[in-house]
C-alpha cells in the first residue's frame, strides 16, 4: 500500500520554520534556482494559503538581500552576502550577541536566530541590517565548534523520558534524555548530561548522564557542580597519587652541594592563618656594607614535577589551583602541596630564590637568581606580623596567634619584619608614583562551623603586612622576567612566560565615567599618567562608602584581563614594563614553566620555539578563567545559604544595578546582593529608563537609581540558582 504524501506541518495557519527551510532547500545546489511552486513541492505543501506564505517569505527575502531573483519569480541563495566568524555571547533571557572582528560592536541575535548555537561557541553568522532600522542583527547559519557538551542540571524525570534543566542561565534549552540513557539518575538528581545530538526538528538537544552529582542543595553536591559546570576536577586519578607517592622526597647532601645553601640565614614565611601550602619564604641579612640582603626563596616544585610524567601532565591540564569558600582543589596532589614542597618551619626545603642586595632607600645593587637550600626559622600569619609592624614589639597575644596562646617573637625577627616593611613601603610607594594601580579591594569572607556551614561574614582588608608580602613578591616577579626578557635595556628576544596587562578600553573608561559622574566622581583619560592618577584617587575617594564595591567593581571591569603570554606587553596596572609570575608554583603551572625557562638560560641554554609555550600560556589563561568564575559561584552560593537564616531581618543596601526587569541590591552590611524585580514593587508601575540608569515609576515620577541608598527584606533563597529575591521596603 502506497504511504500517504506527508504535508509540512503548518502552527495555526503559518508553516514552522520556513525561512530556514527555504534556505536547507536553496542550499542543497547553491548553482541551481527554484520557484515557488518547486519550493511548495519539496516542503509539501499543496495548499493556497500556504503557497502566498512562501511567495511573501521569499519577496521578503530578496529584499533583505539574503535571496537574488535570478529570472522573474526564480531564486537562488545569495552567495556574496556578508557572512562572518566569531563567538556567541548568550544572555540570561535567552537571547544572544554574536562578538566577531569583523564588526567594532556585539551584534544582538534573537534567539529565533540562534541556530542551535550555544553560549561561547564559534559560529558562522549572516549580519543584516534590521527592517526599518540601522541596527545591525546577526542570523547563526553554522557552528563550527561547540565551547562545551556538558551541562550540569537537575534531572526532572517523567514515565519514559526526562529533562535536565541546566543551572546555568546561559543554557536556554533543556536537554532530552531517553529512558535508555539515564545511568540510574532519579527525579530531582543534580546531573552531568551530555550533548549527544541535536535533531533538526528538535527544540531541545538530545543527551545521556554521565555522572549522578547528588541531591539539590546539599553542600558537597553544590560545590561538586560548580567544580563539574566549569570542567575542574575535584579529585586526582589514581595513577596520579600513586606517582606523586613515588617520588624521592630525601634532600641527599649531593642536591645540596649543587645549590647556595641559605640555611644559616634568617628566614621566615608569612601566609594566610588558615594555609596549608607555604609557597614562598623570606630571609633577611644585614650586610657590613650596611645594605641589606633580602631572599625570596619559593618551593622549587620543578625538581620534583619532571616534563613528560603523568603527574606534570596532570598539573598542566589543572593548570590552577582552585579556591573555593569551604575546600580547596589544589593543582598538586597533597603530598606535594601541603607536604614536600611546602616550606614548613623548621624543615630543610629545596627552593627557587630571587636574591637582592638592597640599601636604605630601596635600590637594588645587586641581585642573584638560582636553585636554593633553605630552614624556615618561623611560620608567621598576617595578623601575628600585623601586630609586630603595628606595635614594634615582640609580643603576638593569643587573640591574632596561630598558636592560640601569648607568645614572644626573637628580636632579630622583629628587626627583619620593622626593616622590610619600611622597604616595601619605598617600593609601593616608588611604583604607585610610577603609575601603577592600587586595587586593594575588602574580600568577602565567611566564618564556617564544623559541617563547613555559613555562621557569619567578615571583611578581609589587606594591611601592612600583607602588602609587604606583595612587594617582595612583585620585585621577584618583575625582575625574574627583566633578567630574561631584557639585554641592555632592550628586548633580548628569548622565549618567556609574561604575565601582561593591557590599557584599559576606551569606550569601557567612557562607560565608567558615565556612572561614576552621578556620584560626583570624575577620571581623566586624557593621557596614561592622568589615567592611572584619577583612577587611583577614585578608589581612595569610595574607599569604605556604601557605593565603594560597586564602584571598585566597575572599575576593574574597565580593565583589559591579565593573561599568560609569550608576547611581553607589559603590565598596565602594575607600570611594568616586564613582569612574569615566578613565586607560586605550587598552585599556578605557569610559575613552574618560568622556573624551568630560567634554570635552562641560568645553564647557558638557547632559546626555546615560542609556539610551545604560547599554546600553554593560553590553556593556563584559559584554565585560570574557569577556576575565578568556580570561585566566584561558590562565594554566591555561600551567601546564598548565609542569608537563608536571615528572612525576617530588614537590611540596608545600595543599588548596584538596573534592568528592565529589576534591581540588583548590594546589602551594605555583608555584600551579599540580590534582585527585586519591577513586578514586585507594588506602589507604582515602574518603567525601566536606560539612559539614568535608574526604574521610574509611571505615576508618582518616584525614581530608584544606580548608587540609591535602600531597604530590603529577603523575599527567596535559591541555592541551586545561587540567587537571591529581595523585597523592596518603602517609605
Amino acid at each position: 500500500m502506497a504511504s500517504k504524501k506527508k504535508i509540512f506541518k503548518k502552527k495555526g495557519n503559518i508553516i514552522n520554520d520556513l525561512t530556514k527551510n527555504i534556505f536547507k532547500i536553496l542550499k542543497e545546489d547553491v548553482t541551481k534556482y527554484y520557484n515557488y511552486k518547486q519550493i511548495a513541492a519539496k516542503l509539501n505543501v499543496n495548499d493556497t494559503e500556504g503557497k502566498n506564505q512562501i511567495i511573501l517569505k521569499l519577496a521578503e527575502l530578496t529584499v533583505s538581500k539574503k535571496l537574488n531573483e535570478i529570472e522573474r519569480g526564480k531564486y537562488q541563495i545569495n552567495e556574496d552576502r556578508k557572512y562572518s566568524v566569531g563567538k556567541l555571547d548568550i544572555t540570561s533571557n535567552g537571547n544572544g550577541y554574536f562578538i566577531t572582528e569583523d564588526y567594532e560592536d556585539d551584534i544582538f541575535v534573537p534567539n529565533v536566530n540562534l541556530g542551535k548555537g550555544l553560549h561561547n561557541d564559534l559560529v558562522k553568522a549572516y549580519v543584516y541590517k534590521k527592517r526599518r532600522s540601522s541596527k545591525l542583527e546577526a542570523d547563526v547559519v553554522e557552528i563550527l565548534e561547540r565551547a562545551k557538551t556538558e551541562f550540569v542540571g537537575v534531572l526532572q524525570k517523567s514515565k519514559n523520558f526526562g529533562f535536565v534543566v541546566p543551572d546555568s542561565n546561559k543554557m536556554y534549552a533543556d536537554i532530552f534524555i531517553s529512558e535508555n540513557k539515564m545511568n540510574g539518575a532519579e527525579n530531582g538528581d543534580k546531573v552531568q548530561a551530555s550533548i549527544t545530538d541535536w535533531p533538526e526538528k528538535s527544540k531541545n538537544p538530545f543527551g545521556t548522564i554521565t555522572k549522578v552529582l547528588g541531591k539539590p542543595g546539599d553542600q558537597n553536591t553544590e560545590m561538586h557542580s560548580i567544580l563539574v559546570e566549569y570542567d575542574l576536577p575535584y579529585e586526582f586519578p589514581i595513577e596520579v597519587e600513586n606517582d606523586a607517592s613515588l617520588l624521592p622526597i630525601e634532600i641527599t647532601k649531593e642536591e645540596i652541594s649543587k645549590r647556595r645553601d641559605f640555611r644559616n640565614v634568617l628566614t621566615f614565611t608569612i601566609d594566610p592563618k588558615d594555609a596549608k601550602d607555604f609557597d614562598d619564604a623570606l630571609s633577611f641579612k644585614k650586610l657590613e656594607n650596611g645594605n641589606y640582603e633580602i631572599g625570596i626563596h619559593i618551593a622549587d616544585v620543578s625538581h620534583y614535577l619532571q616534563p613528560k610524567t603523568i603527574l606534570d601532565d596532570e598539573a598542566y591540564e589543572r593548570a590552577t589551583s582552585v579556591y573555593l569558600v569551604d575546600r580547596v582543589v589544589p593543582m598538586l596532589p597533597e603530598i606535594l602541596s601541603n607536604g614536600v614542597c611546602s616550606l614548613r618551619p623548621e624543615e630543610e626545603k629545596l627552593t627557587f630564590s630571587a636574591v637582592f642586595e638592597l640599601n636604605e632607600r630601596a635600590e637594588i645593587q645587586n641581585h642573584w637568581f638560582g636553585r636554593t637550600v633553605i630552614f624556615s626559622d618561623k611560620r608567621f600569619a598576617y595578623e601575628e606580623s600585623q601586630v609586630i609592624i603595628e606595635t614594634k614589639m615582640n609580643f603576638v597575644p593569643a587573640n591574632v596567634s596561630i598558636t592560640g596562646h601569648d607568645y614572644t617573637v626573637d628580636d632579630a625577627i622583629v628587626e627583619a619584619i620593622l626593616k622590610m616593611d619600611e622597604l616595601a613601603k619605598i617600593l609601593r610607594k616608588r611604583r604607585m608614583n610610577q603609575g601603577a594601580i592600587s586595587f586593594d579591594r575588602v574580600e568577602v569572607k565567611f566564618n564556617l562551623d564544623k559541617d563547613a556551614n555559613p555562621t557569619s561574614v567578615y571583611f578581609k582588608e589587606a594591611k601592612d603586612a600583607n602588602k609587604l608580602i606583595e612587594e617582595f613578591m612583585l620585585l621577584a616577579n618583575r625582575k625574574v622576567a627583566e633578567f630574561i626578557g631584557q639585554k641592555n635595556k632592550k628586548p633580548s628576544g628569548k622565549t618567556f612566560v609574561y604575565r601582561v596587562h593591557d590599557e584599559p578600553d576606551t569606550e569601557k573608561l567612557a562607560s565608567l565615567q558615565n556612572i561614576i559622574s552621578k556620584f560626583g566622581y570624575k577620571i581623566n583619560t586624557d593621557t596614561r599618567e592622568s589615567t592611572s592618577a584619577t583612577l587611583n584617587q577614585l578608589l581612595a575617594d569610595v574607599y569604605g562608602k556604601a557605593e565603594s564595591n560597586m564602584i571598585e567593581t566597575l572599575a576593574i571591569r574597565s580593565m583589559s584581563k591579565a593573561v599568560y603570554t609569550t608576547q611581553n606587553i607589559g603590565h598596565y596596572g602594575l607600570s611594568f614594563d616586564y613582569y612574569s609570575h615566578f613565586t607560586s608554583p605550587i598552585r599556578r603551572y605557569p610559575d613552574v614553566m618560568t622556573h624551568r625557562l630560567l634554570q635552562h638560560y641560568l645553564d647557558g641554554g638557547s632559546s626555546p620555539k615560542a609556539e610551545l609555550y604560547e599554546e600553554k600560556c593560553k590553556h593556563s589563561s584559559k584554565r585560570e578563567e574557569l577556576a575565578s568564575k568556580a570561585e566566584r559561584d561558590s562565594i554566591k552560593y555561600m551567601q546564598v545559604k548565609y542569608m537563608q537564616n536571615h528572612k525576617d531581618e530588614i537590611f540596608e543596601g545600595v543599588i548596584t544595578g538596573v534592568t528592565e526587569w529589576g534591581i540588583y541590591v548590594e546589602i551594605t552590611k555583608n555584600k551579599c546582593e540580590g534582585m527585586v524585580r519591577i513586578r514586585d514593587i507594588k506602589s507604582d508601575f515602574y518603567l525601566f529608563d536606560e539612559k539614568q540608569y535608574a526604574i521610574v515609576g509611571q505615576s508618582t515620577k518616584n525614581m530608584y537609581q544606580l548608587g540609591d541608598n535602600v531597604k530590603i527584606q529577603v523575599k527567596k533563597t535559591d541555592l541551586e540558582r545561587k540567587h537571591l529575591d529581595f523585597n523592596l521596603i518603602e517609605d
